[in-house]
């Protein structure tokens, strides 16, 4: 098995619901030595974000940190679909929507999705 320093990072909202689907989705469809999961509210996630010169008090975005560096917004998201065989197709159509339009539906949603999905009191992922 890969260990966790040599698989992709997702470092995500642990107390988002819309958030810990995904991550359960992922959890089912990619491949089991690919992603490794990181609250950003867990010690990982909060030494990361400092790391890469995010803020620490709040996400507003899934960051995926790999061989090629790191991504964010609908960026991150692309390229983390695009690993998972079954999602490759999607994740290539998807990529030829501009930036801006997909970057504008990304954010909106991560905007609204503690009013539209909730927020948890507990992470999918242990930490």
């Amino acid at each position: 098995m890969t260990s966790p320093s040599t698989k992709d990072l997702i470092i995500f909202d642990g107390e988002c619901n819309l958030c810990n689907g995904v991550v359960g989705w992922l959890l089912k469809f990619a491949p089991k030595d690919l992603f490794h999961f990181i609250p950003f509210q867990s010690p990982e996630g909060q030494k990361l974000l400092k790391q890469h010169g995010f803020p620490t008090q709040a996400l507003d975005t899934v960051i995926l940190i790999d061989q090629f560096g790191v991504k964010t917004h609908s960026d991150g998201f692309l390229r983390i679909t695009s690993k998972i065989p079954k999602w490759q197709r999607v994740s290539a159509l998807l990529a030829f929507i501009p930036r801006l339009v997909r970057d504008f539906i990304y954010k909106t949603a991560s905007k609204n999705r503690l009013k539209w999905f909730g927020k948890s009191r507990s992470c999918s992922i242990s930490f």
